[in-house]
């Protein structure tokens, strides 16, 4: 997955305004994120791997996808306790 990928992803299923990321990291906005993401990937020189914006951009994403996942789970699990 490349950072386009991921940046259609989150055209097409915008995440919350604020995302907790850590107990010490939280995301009080999450579009001003994504953007600085995006201009600073666009703008780095370097191999993508060594981007820190790619690194923050690919967990915050993998962070939204398990995130999304996780109440579809519960919800069966309550399902199945009924």
């Amino acid at each position: 997955m490349n950072y386009e990928d991921i940046k259609r992803h989150f055209e097409n299923n915008p995440p919350p305004k604020e995302v907790e990321w850590t107990p010490w990291a939280k995301i009080t906005d999450t579009q001003v994120f994504l953007r600085s993401c995006y201009t600073t990937i666009r703008n780095f020189t370097g191999p993508m791997d060594r981007c820190p914006a790619w690194w923050h951009l690919r967990d915050f994403y993998i962070l939204m996808k398990k995130t999304a996942q996780q109440p579809s789970a519960e919800s069966l699990q309550d399902t199945q306790d009924e």
